[in-house]
């Protein structure tokens, strides 16, 4: 076509002009030995885009009825776009063909030029869709000029090698679009950015996926191929050089989505080197193949064309090693199938009973049990002690272990899909067990929380007020205590609120929540309790003790007498005496006994005789208040 031969000579007379230009970007990368035509940076813009976008602007306004009138007569439209009028000739001569009339193509370059794709299976409709636009156009008196194309009218194109046309659709200005022209446009771009820094090196830039099948949206990520050609590589090895130009054209994704304005199409780079690419062609890998027959190319330098000529041909056969390794797969697969299911079996079935039975047996409250102790703890615990799980369930883990063991001592090679499904019945059944059981242990952990808090509340009121019913202790834990200020109302709060949660939770309507408050509660009621009973303790102690003042060799000593539960002792000179009816040696360990036993004492018990024995012991004495 003109088209093509205009763009490459263009081409042409552009490097000419920058084969003498600076040293080329691209030379830190030793070995490539690309020349200064290869290496520009510069994005395809058109020229003067700053009158051209005015005049796109100034068309959109225009168009913007028709294209309500369209979106809404045809609601199935994928794109309209406003194509460039530097692309007009391109488009009139592809769609009149190069003999229309000099006077009759520049007629048709004035107007307003809108391409609009539907999808395949509209095609027929065409000529009736065209002809009621033209009418809408000419009633409306627009300017305009309408070319109605499906995608498949556009990878056509491709596979023509008319690049120049596809990437002026690309770059149309979107009117209307439902993904289609977002999606060529980001890998449009792309392409152009890659060409014109590595030109020498790129064999093909294909696309693929849903932008090639007709079914891309917004949000639909771009699928894109590159070929590299590595066969005149010399001073650099091959696979240096793909990682090399792979990161370079990676990082042209982020400038080609930017430029494009493509922000939900997430371009997919795919980068070959030309002989792997060749070498899996010949041992017909599947990819490969697929990638051939469903692949369009934005640009191709006479390679990935004639590849997809040859596989319509039925050219394309695969090397007899190609078939020698696909039939092996057969083999390989059925190997690999049954060492999936003996792995299943090993980490997944095994592990997957194993573990939550530990975890029960700790909820429980025992150390974590090794895997070879955890059955027998199972079953002793929860079949045996507690009567919580049947044995049944015990079965179900025994067998499961035994399958592992003789894995571990190579007795089984393999397991068969039946027996493993019946082992997977067994471990859901088990596991849904498991379920119920801990729900059990956290009932019964919760009913000795709540007892037990509820004991050791009440047997301190017991110590500090006497034994009593629990009512009782109640209204006098409010009388004695609270009303008296020794206690606040919060305390008798949490009082009240411990023994309606033990009652609650009898009648199964506590929840683990309100346990594990009841619980945190009652420490404060506790540790308030205890700290009163020890200062209680410490006045009845202090009313016992006495300090005595005695001379010894003319010197003045301190001693001190402690009056416990009817017996006395006496400290002096770092000994302890113990006085009933006699004074004899004692220690802490019987004066801390006594002082235990005196805590459920009211009074002070003191015999006449003790002083007599103290002031044989240690003569005259006075006591000091």
């Amino acid at each position: 076509m003109k088209s093509d031969k205009k763009s490459r000579s263009s081409d042409s007379d552009s490097r000419k002009e920058e084969e003498h230009d600076e040293e080329p970007e691209i030379q830190e990368i030793p070995g490539m030995e690309l020349d200064s035509k290869y290496t520009s940076k510069k994005p395809v813009i058109p020229e003067n885009s700053n009158e051209v976008q005015k005049e796109l602007e100034k068309a959109k306004k225009e168009l913007e009825k028709l294209k309500a009138f369209i979106v809404k007569k045809y609601p199935f439209t994928q794109a309209l776009g406003i194509l460039s009028p530097q692309a007009n000739r391109f488009f009139i001569e592809d769609e009149l063909g190069e003999g229309i009339a000099k006077e009759q193509a520049e007629s048709l370059e004035k107007k307003i030029h809108l391409y609009m794709i539907i999808p395949e299976e509209k095609f027929k409709e065409i000529p009736k869709i065209k002809k009621e636009i033209v009418e809408e156009v000419a009633r409306t008196k627009q300017n305009v000029w309408v070319y109605i194309k499906t995608p498949v009218d556009i990878w056509e194109s491709c596979l023509d090698s008319k690049f120049d046309l596809v990437n002026f659709i690309a770059l149309s200005f979107p009117l209307h679009d439902t993904g289609i022209l977002a999606s060529l446009r980001v890998a449009a771009i792309h392409k152009s950015l890659v060409l014109q820094k590595f030109d020498k090196y790129i064999v093909s830039y294909v696309i693929a996926g849903s932008l090639v099948r007709g079914d891309v949206t917004k949000e639909s990520d771009v699928d894109a191929f590159v070929i590299i050609n590595d066969t005149d590589v010399k001073r650099m090895p091959r696979l240096e050089l793909k990682e090399r130009l792979r990161s370079m054209i990676l990082e042209y994704i982020s400038q080609a989505t930017a430029l494009a304005g493509a922000k939900k199409n997430v371009l997919n780079v795919q980068v070959y080197l030309l002989t792997d690419f060749w070498e899996s062609v010949k041992d017909a890998h599947p990819v490969i193949f697929t990638f051939i027959r469903d692949g369009v190319p934005l640009y191709d330098r006479g390679t990935f064309l004639p590849w997809k000529a040859l596989l319509k041909m039925g050219r394309l056969k695969p090397s007899p090693e190609a078939i020698d390794m696909f039939m092996s797969m057969g083999d390989k697969t059925v190997k690999r199938a049954k060492a999936t299911l003996l792995d299943i079996l090993v980490h997944d079935v095994y592990w997957g009973v194993m573990t939550p039975s530990q975890a029960l047996l700790m909820l429980y409250g025992l150390p974590p049990p090794t895997p070879k102790h955890t059955v027998s703890e199972m079953k002793r615990i929860f079949v045996d002690k507690e009567k919580m799980l049947e044995k049944k369930y015990i079965a179900i883990l025994e067998k499961i272990v035994g399958i592992y063991k003789d894995f571990e001592h190579e007795k089984i090679k393999e397991i068969k899909g039946a027996e493993l499904d019946d082992l997977l019945q067994g471990t859901e059944d088990y596991l849904e067990r498991l379920k119920e059981l801990r729900k059990q242990i956290e009932k019964r952990g919760q009913e000795k929380t709540i007892e037990q808090i509820h004991k050791d509340v009440f047997t301190l009121l017991e110590a500090i007020l006497g034994k009593k019913p629990q009512s009782q202790l109640i209204s006098e834990f409010e009388n004695n205590l609270v009303k008296k200020g020794k206690f606040t109302h919060q305390h008798l709060r949490i009082l009240n609120e411990l023994v309606s949660s033990r009652a609650d939770f009898k009648k199964g309507k506590l929840s683990s929540h309100k346990v594990d408050d009841a619980r945190k509660n009652a420490t404060i009621l506790i540790n308030d309790l205890i700290e009163y009973s020890q200062r209680s303790d410490l006045v009845s102690m202090e009313r016992g003790r006495m300090r005595l003042r005695y001379k010894k060799a003319g010197k003045e000593m301190i001693a001190e007498l402690l009056h416990c539960n009817g017996i006395s002792f006496l400290f002096s000179e770092n000994t302890v005496k113990k006085i009933t009816d006699k004074i004899e040696d004692s220690g802490m360990k019987e004066v801390s006994e006594c002082v235990e036993t005196q805590k459920s004492k009211k009074g002070i018990e003191i015999k006449p005789k003790v002083f007599e024995l103290i002031k044989k012991e240690l003569g005259d004495f006075e006591i000091i208040l």
